[in-house]
């Protein structure tokens, strides 16, 4: 049962019991009676008023996710290129005095190393006039 429905059904119990409404009591419940339905007509509408909203409110989310979706779609495409231009190749090396490995990169040329554990300038010298997988020399790690 609905609130009005509930208060709709004690109203007719309230009158199926010929209250006296000359009564002091009988002034007070048929008015109580009557704020009830007042009540319950007032519960309806902030009811229907929420629904309203809430339908409202999601047409907008939908809408402004729309707008979002046009408005930053190339921006995201752009953020995914600039992260992978900013992600510098890595390679590594074998340092020929001491067997260490040496890690670098693209700001590092190949050709004046240093290596960290010795201290000992070696060149990485490739056939493809730079790093690459495919070098004796060094392996592009790619990280």
């Amino acid at each position: 049962m609905t609130v009005n429905e509930k208060a709709a059904y004690i109203k007719g119990l309230a009158e199926g019991l010929k209250l006296d409404e000359n009564t002091a009591e009988g002034k007070i419940l048929t008015k109580m009676l009557d704020l009830l339905s007042d009540i319950a007509d007032e519960i309806k509408d902030i009811r229907d008023d929420a629904k309203d909203l809430r339908d409202y409110v999601e047409e907008l989310d939908d809408d402004l996710e729309d707008v979002e979706n046009d408005l930053y779609a190339d921006e995201d495409e752009d953020e995914d290129d600039d992260y992978e231009e900013d992600q510098a190749s890595f390679y590594e090396t074998t340092c020929p005095a001491c067997g260490e490995t040496v890690c670098f990169d693209d700001s590092i040329d190949p050709e004046e190393l240093t290596c960290p554990n010795c201290g000992e300038k070696f060149s990485c010298e490739c056939e493809c006039d730079g790093v690459c997988e495919d070098c004796s020399g060094c392996d592009d790690t790619n990280e």
